[in-house]
């Protein structure tokens, strides 16, 4: 059984391009030997703090990147 291709913290991008986002929430749904869940993401536009649900297949996981 596949696991979830993602874990609170992960810094992630969306397959087409946009902002970096971090991952909030993973919604485990496996089927046979696929992870069908959803992976809720938080992200700044600005100031605002915003937050959607996406398919894992929609994203991609991104280096953070280093400060100091």
């Amino acid at each position: 059984m596949s696991t979830a291709p993602f874990k609170v913290g992960d810094i992630v991008q969306l397959v087409s391009g946009g902002p970096k986002m971090t991952v909030s929430e993973v919604s485990a749904q496996n089927v046979g030997f696929s992870f069908l869940g959803k992976v809720s993401c938080q992200w700044f536009a600005g100031n605002k703090l915003e937050h959607g649900f996406f398919p894992a297949d929609s994203l991609v996981k991104v280096d953070a990147e280093k400060k100091g």
